[in-house]
C-alpha cells in the first residue's frame, strides 16, 4: 500500500500483511482526502484504530500538524513506528499502545482537543455507536471538529447528540460516515 496523497504521495507503507490489518483501500482514501483537503492543513487528528497507519500518515501528508495514532495490537504499533520513522514524520506524530476507550478518557481528562477523527474499528465489532456517543458527550472534538467512520454493519444514527451527520458514501459493502459538530 502506498501513500496516495500529498507531500509523501507513492511512498510505501508497511504492514498490510499482518493477520487483522485491513487498509482502507486506495479510492476510499482518495474520495475522503478530497472532501477534508479544506480541513486537513494544520489539524489535530486522531487515528483510533490505527493499524500500520494508513488513515494518520495519509492526514500528515496533506499537512496536518499532528496525528495520535491508537491501537491495542503491540505487532502493529511495531510495524507503525517502522513507518513513521521510514517516512520521516515521527515528530508530527505521538503512537499509543492502548485501548480505544481509555485513550478516549486519556484525551478527555488531559483536555486534548481534535479538529479530525478517524474510526476504522475491526468490522465484525459494533463499536461506533458508543464511540460516536462518547465523541458527542466529551470535549475532544472542536466545534465545526469532523469525525469520519467507516464501516460495513454498524447501524448508525443520523446523530449523536452536537454531532451531525454531514456526508455519507457507499463503496462496495463499505461505507463512509463523516459527521461534523
Amino acid at each position: 500500500m502506498r501513500v496516495i496523497s500529498g507531500l509523501l504521495k507513492r511512498r510505501k507503507i508497511e504492514g498490510f500483511d499482518i493477520e487483522g490489518v485491513r487498509p482502507t483501500m486506495s479510492r476510499i482514501k482518495e474520495s475522503l482526502f478530497a472532501i477534508l483537503n479544506k480541513k486537513i492543513k494544520g489539524s489535530l487528528c486522531l487515528d483510533l484504530f490505527a493499524g500500520t497507519g494508513s488513515l494518520g500518515i495519509e492526514a500528515i501528508s496533506n499537512g496536518a500538524e499532528k496525528v495520535y495514532f491508537i491501537d491495542h495490537n503491540q505487532q502493529v504499533i511495531n510495524v507503525l513506528k517502522k513507518n513513521l520513522k521510514h517516512l520521516d514524520i515521527e515528530s508530527k506524530s505521538i503512537v499509543l499502545c492502548q485501548d480505544y476507550m481509555k485513550a478516549l478518557k486519556k484525551f478527555e481528562e488531559n483536555k486534548i482537543i481534535f479538529d479530525i477523527v478517524f474510526l476504522d474499528p475491526p468490522y465484525e465489532e459494533k463499536k461506533l455507536t458508543s464511540i460516536l456517543t462518547f465523541i458527542s458527550t466529551s470535549n475532544i472534538l472542536n466545534s465545526n471538529g469532523q469525525v469520519i467512520c467507516e464501516y460495513t454493519n454498524d447501524n448508525l444514527n443520523e446523530n449523536y447528540g452536537e454531532l451531525k451527520l454531514i456526508t455519507q458514501k457507499k463503496y462496495g459493502h463499505k461505507k463512509i460516515r463523516i459527521y461534523q459538530k
